[in-house]
């Protein structure tokens, strides 16, 4: 193996999100009494931080993001993260790279203590050594700040690490952290957004993980 710290996107890499996560985005529009938003493009709001895209995408005055922020996470408990379910083929890949030595963590901008509990539910939690995710107070939510942190709770550095995802947020985070990038090009993200920060290799289906890893 040419890695010995393999951190993984959560949303668009592990599992298929986009539905969950878009009903809790219109539900958490619609109680706000919010001016509606075009979702049809999962690319905009899966990658990065929810605040930003409350902000950004959303339009949501600041005033009104932390209450954003609240209700979204009560829908998204409440029954977007059963609406997940893993790719297929990426639980043996998972499972493989355990077997040979690899130490493997989730790296994602989604809440800590909700991206524990979306492991969980896919039955995953055996296949991490580690879930690093931001902080509700925003201070851990950029992808050049969760590598570190993923990288310390393994126990490893970045010249025997590689980060996967599928969007442009986590090919920067890795760039910015010195780390090397592998492109999962069967998410949600753009291929062309990604090729712009010179990933290392491109994975089409989860399968392929093992040979590039």
């Amino acid at each position: 193996m040419k890695y010995k710290y393999i951190l993984f996107d959560l949303d668009g890499t592990v599992s298929e999100s986009a539905e969950g996560i878009r009903y809790s985005l219109e539900k958490t529009l619609e109680s706000l009494g919010a001016q509606p938003v075009d979702l049809s493009d999962y690319t905009k709001y899966i990658g990065p931080p929810l605040l930003d895209t409350l902000k950004n995408l959303c339009k949501l005055p600041d005033e009104l993001c932390d209450k954003g922020y609240e209700l979204y996470k009560n829908f998204y408990a409440e029954k977007g993260k059963l609406m997940n379910k893993p790719y297929d083929g990426i639980i043996p890949v998972l499972k493989e790279l355990r077997k040979m030595g690899a130490k493997l963590a989730i790296c994602t901008s989604k809440l800590e203590a909700t991206a524990i509990e979306v492991v969980d539910e896919l039955g995953l939690a055996q296949c991490f050594d580690a879930v690093a995710g931001s902080n509700r107070d925003s201070t851990r939510k950029d992808k050049k700040d969760l590598i570190p942190y993923a990288l310390e709770l393994l126990g490893g550095d970045k010249e025997n690490a590689v980060m996967l995802g599928d969007t442009w947020y986590d090919a920067k985070g890795a760039m910015e952290c010195n780390v090397d990038f592998i492109a999962c090009s069967y998410g949600y993200g753009a291929d062309d957004a990604m090729a712009k920060y010179n990933p290392v290799a491109w994975a089409s289906a989860p399968e392929e993980i093992i040979n590039l890893v």
